[in-house]
């Protein structure tokens, strides 16, 4: 990936439904979306821009040395905001980082390991996964399952599915699917001209939409997926777990 050039883009919104106004939420004194615009800052995979449709959060990214642009208040999807941003900001890119906005605790060398899936040609779309270990996280169906067929050193492993269900059956490790991903240029030109597809609708989980339409999605193995933050409870675990 090294002639590879890469542009991270953290799509970000006030409208959250459970957590209204959550990319400036505080923590420890610092915006939430500043948080995952420093940790994407940090793994120097490209230049990081977050993509708005307010002007407060471009206020605070810029306050803090950050680039953000405005895209539209009615996007259906971050990966949509996303695209847009791209073309806003002009920048040629081979690959496109979508980096949520809700997981400031996001470690930079998880964000750079979502690139090595991409060294196979033939992957459209690349995303991280993580073991589940406890019964919990097994069955919750808030916690995304990916059905990998694994690579023979078990670092990547391409997707057959995504499940908020307990798959696959039988013994073995499930893996937990974390929403980063990382988009060929014309793959993700492609992904957001797609309408959504049943199975998308059936499991609210848009990464589906790929997979019927025959892209390749790969995923890399890391230590653990970050928790994002969703409700006013995920907010405070978030403030005890990043307190210095």
């Amino acid at each position: 990936m090294n002639d590879v050039t890469t542009i991270v883009v953290i799509p970000a919104r006030m409208a959250s439904t459970r957590l209204p106004g959550k990319p400036l939420a505080d923590i420890g004194g610092v915006p939430m979306i500043v948080h995952v615009w420093r940790r994407a800052v940090a793994a120097r995979v490209g230049p990081v821009w977050v993509a708005c449709a307010e002007l407060e959060i471009a206020a605070a990214v810029e306050r803090a040395g950050g680039e953000a642009v405005m895209t539209s208040d009615h996007h259906a999807s971050g990966s949509d905001r996303v695209r847009e941003a791209v073309h806003r900001i002009g920048v040629v890119a081979d690959v496109v980082i979508n980096l949520q906005g809700d997981c400031p605790s996001i470690e930079p060398e998880a964000l750079s390991s979502v690139l090595l899936p991409l060294d196979n040609d033939e992957v459209d779309i690349a995303t991280l996964v993580a073991e589940t270990y406890t019964l919990e996280a097994r069955t919750d169906p808030n916690i995304v399952k990916a059905v990998l067929s694994l690579s023979p050193d078990g670092r990547t492993g391409r997707a057959l599915y995504f499940s908020r269900a307990a798959v696959p059956s039988g013994e073995g490790p499930l893996y937990h699917h974390g929403g980063i991903y990382a988009f060929r240029r014309a793959a993700l030109d492609r992904f957001v001209s797609l309408p959504p597809s049943r199975l998308e609708r059936r499991e609210n989980l848009e990464q589906l939409r790929a997979l019927e339409a025959g892209m390749r999605i790969d995923a890399a193995l890391v230590d653990s997926i970050p928790p994002g933050v969703d409700t006013p409870t995920d907010l405070e675990r978030m403030r005890r777990h990043l307190a210095p």
